[in-house]
């Protein structure tokens, strides 16, 4: 199997960096979406959710990925997210805060523009909370 280069920069660090057998991210709107080397050109919206590569050496990364895109071109992958972060990485207990706090924010009134910013809220500390608790040893 063929590898491509592959670059995850994150707000705050570059998350991964080199080459790699496979990428799957979640897509906007598409759920999750495989890359291989040698795939089309592409450019997608990246949605939050949990990220799988296999780098060269046939490591599994697994982790948790917000919104950002990605842009798939001559055989080179460069994601560019808010936030990457590893299993461990992810603290449960902020997580549990964000999702209470969402869904209070869901029970009172507010705008079509706050309800939705507080869901998006809401499905994305459930998503780690999920990412975490699967990895847990």
């Amino acid at each position: 199997m063929g590898t491509f280069y592959l670059k995850i920069a994150a707000s705050n660090k570059i998350f991964f960096e080199g080459e790699c057998k496979s990428l799957t991210v979640p897509v906007a709107n598409d759920g999750l979406c495989g890359f291989l080397a040698n795939h089309e050109n592409t450019v997608a919206p990246i949605d939050f959710g949990e990220m799988k590569i296999i780098d060269e050496n046939d490591n599994v990364i697994e982790a948790f990925v917000s919104s950002g895109f990605l842009e798939f071109f001559d055989n080179t992958a460069n994601l560019v997210c808010i936030s990457a972060e590893l299993p461990e990485e992810i603290d449960k207990r902020r997580a549990e805060e964000a999702k209470l706090r969402a869904e209070e924010e869901l029970r009172q009134e507010r705008s079509i523009r706050e309800y939705y910013q507080s869901k998006a809220n809401l499905s994305r500390a459930m998503e780690r909370i999920k990412i975490k608790n699967r990895h847990e040893i």
